[in-house]
C-alpha cells in the first residue's frame, strides 16, 4: 500500500488467522498485498490496500487489514464477487485452524489531517 492509498481509505475490516504449522508460507502468499485476496480485491471499486502481520510472540497467529474507501464500497464488492470470494476462501481453508473476521473500523479525523 502506499503513502497515497493510506490516506484515502475510511473504513477498514481487520480479520484474525491462526494458521496450520508447516501452512505459514502458502498463507503469507496468498494473504499478503500482493497475494490472490488482495488481487480479488483489486477488482472492486474503492479498494485501497491491504498489511498482514504476524503477531511477535504468537508467530502462528496473524491479521490482515483490509483498506477500504468506504463502508459501501466494501459492501458492494462482497455482493458483485460473492462467488469468486467463496472460491478463494474455500481454497484458504486448508491453511488455517481458525479465521474470523474481528474488526470493523470507520476512520475518524480525516478530514482534520488533511486540512493541516
Amino acid at each position: 500500500m502506499t503513502f497515497n492509498q493510506q490516506d484515502e481509505w475510511n473504513f477498514l475490516v481487520m480479520w484474525e488467522f491462526i494458521v496450520r504449522p508447516g501452512k505459514e508460507k502458502a498463507f503469507e502468499q496468498i494473504y499478503s498485498p500482493q497475494g490472490d485476496w488482495a488481487q480479488l480485491f483489486k477488482q472492486g471499486q474503492g479498494y485501497c490496500g491491504t498489511e498482514l502481520s504476524r503477531d511477535f510472540d504468537a508467530p502462528l497467529r496473524y491479521v490482515t487489514l483490509d483498506f477500504w474507501e468506504s463502508r459501501a464500497a466494501y459492501e458492494t464488492f462482497k455482493m458483485q464477487h460473492a462467488a469468486e470470494y467463496q472460491a478463494i476462501d474455500k481454497k484458504c481453508e486448508s491453511l488455517t485452524e481458525k479465521e474470523q473476521e474481528i474488526w470493523k473500523f470507520e476512520r475518524v479525523g480525516a478530514e482534520i489531517k488533511k486540512q493541516d
